[in-house]
């Protein structure tokens, strides 16, 4: 008995072309994001185009396929003009139009800054849509690799040993290039290695430069610091003698091991898991305990965590007359200090910070056990440590890893984004707030599917 197959049939054409539109499921995330792109404010976006000259792709649709892109995994511009051959959800969205990756390039870079009021507007829409209220946030931060190789960095003591080196081989070659009777090395061009060693000496200058700058702003910082100490320290009641050692004055000029990135030289050489380094910036989310979704987001080149919480603070007060007051602020033992607990507490944000790290498994007595009660006269501090001891406080306090980590986790893990496309820190930032937009965008559609099924459940 012969097996009878559907036929396969690549070469009939379809007498009416079908639109785009009905290659795509209904309930589709390119849909979705059309959908929301098409209910913003895009006023700012549109009105730099003159009007003058050949027809210009709409920003709306150029919008929607970077959002689509950075939701699905597909960053390059390259990939993105490809995608829209060869992927129906990208061909849907651009309506079967094909903008080169130049176009897509230069959008995205001249359009960075708007990106922040739409990221705003999304919050909003998804507010209406009834999807989330602003309440506790967990924060956390993840290193995301610069747009340079950590191998192009230079230190200044290596800078000043690379400097005299180069200084060393243009003497010689002046010499040859003087020396009538000496014969330069087969295959040598003495004026463009002269031109080649020049450039690089000019580069290194270039990045001494910056360094003694940026060195000088630091020397600034720590002296303002170092004059409140002396302050503090001299406004001890008289008679009563300063505790611990005298604060020791900062040291001006550049340190040796003090470094730039010739490539990307905002971005920093940060420790990363497994006792590696790598040239990254640090990138911040701040995400709703219990949407999911990114309320707050921004880019620092500081390594550590502990002062990511005043721009987090800055940014929730912003939030809160368009989208309600946060009622908490979790984070781990990275963003601890007293100053940042009372910075929250002075916002009205109760503060779940951990001042410490607490083994894992702790036995089920001491899990379950309150701490001795709080003294009176405890200051804001101890009544947030007292707290976390609680189980109430230990079991909130649990949420933030079910919450900001596997929001890092999935962006870059499952969507890929472990590097940043666009240099400099103006870059980075509008590039994370692509991503965060992106994430968002994606956590709406699941929310919406869940509140369809719950609604046919």
């Amino acid at each position: 008995m012969s097996t009878q197959f559907k036929a396969v049939d690549r070469e009939t054409i379809y007498l009416f072309p079908p639109p785009v539109q009905d290659w795509l499921p209904e309930r589709h995330l390119a849909r979705f994001v059309v959908d929301v792109v098409s209910k913003l404010d895009l006023h700012e976006l549109k009105m730099p185009y003159t009007g003058v000259g050949s027809e210009a792709f709409n920003p709306e649709m150029l919008l929607a396929l970077l959002f689509y892109g950075y939701a699905t995994g597909v960053f390059s511009s390259r990939k993105l003009e490809q995608a829209s051959y060869d992927s129906i959800a990208f061909r849907y969205i651009a309506a079967n139009t094909h903008p080169d990756h130049d176009t897509i390039a230069n959008f995205r870079q001249r359009f960075l800054e708007q990106l922040k009021p739409l990221f705003l507007q999304i919050l909003l829409l998804a507010k209406a849509l009834g999807f989330w209220q602003l309440g506790k946030i967990s924060l956390d931060g993840t290193k995301i690799q610069a747009n340079a190789s950590k191998q192009s960095a230079l230190s200044w003591g290596h800078a000043i040993e690379l400097e005299q080196q180069l200084q060393r081989e243009v003497a010689r070659l002046m010499v040859l290039a003087e020396a009538a009777d000496v014969e330069a090395p087969e295959g040598m061009d003495i004026p463009a290695e002269l031109a080649r060693w020049e450039e690089r000496l000019q580069a290194i200058a270039d990045a001494k430069a910056k360094l003694e700058t940026r060195a000088a702003e630091r020397h600034r910082a720590e002296q303002v610091e170092y004059e409140a100490k002396q302050a503090k320290r001299a406004a001890k009641a008289p008679g009563q003698p300063p505790k611990g050692p005298e604060p020791k004055g900062p040291e001006p000029g550049v340190r040796d091991r003090e470094q730039i990135n010739l490539t990307d030289e905002e971005s920093r050489i940060m420790p990363t898991s497994g006792k590696s380094f790598q040239q990254a910036y640090n990138v911040q989310a701040g995400v709703e305990n219990d949407s999911l979704l990114i309320v707050t987001e921004h880019v620092t080149q500081n390594a550590n965590d502990k002062q990511e919480v005043q721009p987090t603070l800055k940014a929730l007060e912003e939030l809160a007359k368009p989208l309600g007051k946060a009622e908490a602020l979790l984070a781990d033992n990275g963003y601890y200090s007293e100053g940042n607990v009372k910075a929250c507490h002075e916002e009205a944000i109760a503060p779940f910070i951990a001042a410490g790290r607490e083994r894992h498994h702790l036995p089920l007595e001491q899990r379950w056990a309150d701490p001795p009660p709080l003294a009176p006269e405890a200051d804001a501090v101890e009544a947030m440590k007292h707290w976390l001891a609680t189980p109430e406080g230990r079991a909130l306090y649990g949420r933030r890893k079910c919450t900001v980590e596997p929001v890092f986790g999935i962006i870059k893990s499952v969507l890929g984004f472990r590097q940043f496309h666009l240099r400099g820190l103006k870059g980075a930032t509008g590039e994370w707030t692509l991503v965060s937009i992106a994430w968002n965008l994606k956590r709406m559609f699941t929310l919406k599917q869940q509140k369809l099924q719950a609604q046919w459940a």
